[in-house]
């Protein structure tokens, strides 16, 4: 059964740096790994059990700036977004940095910049810019030995050995599956501490992926994206496979959207959101998700009874 249970630095509360929670988290796989879209839903997926969540470039750009992933967002958005999905929780959190917005000395600020945000693990890709989604046509790949830099300089930039460099690569639509794995191999011997290859077409290039790479004894993440190449494999069988970690990157920002367009249209075809209010959350849920008794108790503290509470 699949489970799911710095110059300044965050807090370090609740076991130690979000890397040391990430890479914990990884030692009792399948790490399901959904993509948070904001901080409210970052809370819900933690209060639902999961152990990590995921800042999608691709939810990122589109549920924020209605922009496609093709590096449009820049770093400082990126962490800017990290920082509040890191304040709103305790689980760690992964983060998109695409090519890592730049040459070496400028995917050096992009790490500094994520681990000071509070995020577990940066996630960096071999396009170039500008890139694509990485189900889609179109992608054009960095030599190896550029995408080797990226990973040099993400590795000594970080200021704590447990911040995670995830190497991503998206040879398998491109140079073909073996220049994928020969891609991720050297990509391991550069400092990444994980693996994301990108884009597998069938369960055995999952299997066989996970087989190649093994003697190199790093966690493999995959991703389940929807309407894309790969096969919606569960959890169960790539943890079989090997996999520590399964992304979902998009899954809650399609489900959000999909529910919204409807809400939209059923609200103007009946003038009113009677019908709706069974499928809301409802005033007293979001308030509890929110602790906002919490904030009020706090509030008394600090002012005493209000005049309209009799004080």
């Amino acid at each position: 059964m699949a489970t799911d249970n710095p110059e300044s630095s965050p807090s370090t509360a609740a076991g130690g740096s979000p890397g040391a929670r990430l890479r914990a988290a990884l030692n009792s796989p399948p790490l399901l790994v959904p993509g948070v879209f904001n901080a409210l839903s970052a809370r819900m997926a933690e209060r639902a059990g999961f152990r990590a969540g995921y800042l999608s470039g691709a939810a990122f750009s589109a549920g924020v700036a209605a922009l496609p992933d093709i590096g449009l967002m820049t770093q400082t958005e990126f962490a800017d977004q990290a920082r509040l999905l890191t304040a709103a929780v305790e689980m760690p959190i992964i983060a998109d940095a695409d090519t890592g917005f730049g040459e070496p000395l400028a995917v050096e600020r992009t790490v500094r910049l994520y681990e000071v945000a509070g995020v577990a693990a940066i996630q960096l890709e071999d396009q170039q810019m500008p890139k694509r989604c990485g189900h889609l046509t179109g992608k054009i790949l960095v030599p190896v030995e550029e995408m080797v830099r990226r990973v040099q300089a993400a590795a000594g930039a970080r200021r704590s050995a447990d911040f995670m460099i995830i190497a991503r690569t998206d040879a398998r639509s491109v140079e073909g599956f073996e220049a994928s794995v020969e891609r991720g191999l050297a990509y391991l011997e550069a400092g990444a501490d994980m693996l994301f290859p990108e884009a597998m077409e069938t369960a055995e290039e999952f299997a066989r992926y996970a087989e190649m790479t093994s003697p190199a004894g790093a966690p493999l993440i995959a991703n389940m994206t929807e309407f894309g190449r790969s096969p919606l494999l569960t959890a169960d069988e790539l943890g079989a496979m090997g996999y520590r970690a399964v992304l979902y990157p998009v899954t809650l920002l399609r489900l959000a959207m999909k529910a919204v367009e409807q809400g939209l249209q059923s609200l103007r075809a009946e003038g009113t959101q009677a019908s709706l209010l069974e499928q809301m959350q409802t005033r007293a849920e979001l308030y509890e998700l929110l602790d906002y008794a919490g904030y009020e108790a706090r509030d008394r503290e600090y002012f005493g009874c209000r005049p309209e509470e009799g004080g």
